[in-house]
């Protein structure tokens, strides 16, 4: 499965509700895969990001620490899918002479990768379907459907009531 090298570049607060979303950057383009999320999920990110320990252990951190006891080793985590509008991440890890892919939503999967330090990947077709690209967004270029103009239309409304809120220290 081609895979595209992504970082987090931000996290994104609605003024009007609890809606986040976490943007995805390709790390060899202008282009973003926007992912919504819940608050607590983008406070977990966030944390991590910012490196900030609480004085107990979240639950990513909770379950990274369980994996270094275990002796596991992440290396890597894969936006995978996007089904039904539903993202899917995968968590690729090494325990023993096992390899695993474990199925994760894709808010755990990045808490997970930016505690542990591994790279984040999206699947080439993911990108594809649900990528954005800041020229493409704002040129007054048509969609190609109808329907491609309403799911436009939508995401346009919504990223404009949105309040950024970038990742420190990255």
């Amino acid at each position: 499965m081609p895979m595209i090298s992504a970082t987090v570049d931000s996290i994104r607060a609605s003024l009007m509700s609890n809606q986040r979303v976490v943007l995805l950057k390709d790390t060899n383009a202008e282009r973003y895969l926007p992912i919504w999320i819940g608050p607590f999920e983008a406070e977990a990110i966030a944390m991590a990001l910012q490196h900030v320990k609480p004085p107990r252990p979240m639950t990513h951190d909770l379950l990274k620490a369980i994996l270094d006891e275990l002796g596991a080793t992440v290396s890597h985590i894969l936006v995978s899918e996007l089904a039904e509008n539903t993202f899917h991440a995968l968590i690729v890890m090494d325990i023993d002479d096992r390899h695993l892919e474990i199925d994760s939503r894709p808010s755990d999967a990045i808490a997970l990768a930016v505690r542990c330090g591994v790279p984040i990947y999206i699947a080439e077709e993911v990108m594809a379907q649900a990528g954005i690209t800041p020229s493409a967004e704002l040129e007054p270029l048509e969609p190609a459907t109808p329907e491609e103009k309403q799911q436009l239309s939508a995401f346009r409304d919504f990223l404009d009531s949105l309040d950024s809120h970038e990742p420190q220290g990255g």
